[in-house]
């Protein structure tokens, strides 16, 4: 598959925004309205709408309708351990950098 690396970094790329990241948590604990979203980033509507679009044509999140209502979720559940995963490795490399200047 010669593609991979291209399509591996299309979809780092679409990881590449901190309300992205942080929308992704979010719904790694449980599904969400936009509503709801709203209320945890504390960023102007049109702006999570944006963001939230990306990470819909990146199939990173999927919709569905509950009456007037749009819900989000993980289109994929692994993506909860990739997050948990990425969280690991900067928390580990922050530990080392401080051991590093402890030991200096």
């Amino acid at each position: 598959m010669p593609d991979l690396p291209r399509r591996k970094a299309e979809f780092f790329k679409s990881l590449g925004h901190p309300l992205r990241v942080r929308v992704l948590e979010l719904l790694s604990e449980r599904e969400r309205t936009v509503s709801e979203l709203l209320e945890e980033v504390e960023v102007e509507q049109p702006n999570l709408s944006q963001q939230l679009g990306i990470l819909r044509r990146a199939s990173l999140v999927s919709t569905r309708r509950e009456g007037a209502l749009v819900v989000y979720s993980l289109a994929d559940p692994r993506m909860s351990q990739l997050l948990a995963i990425a969280r690991q490795l900067l928390l580990d490399a922050a530990i080392a950098a401080q051991d590093e200047l402890q030991h200096a």
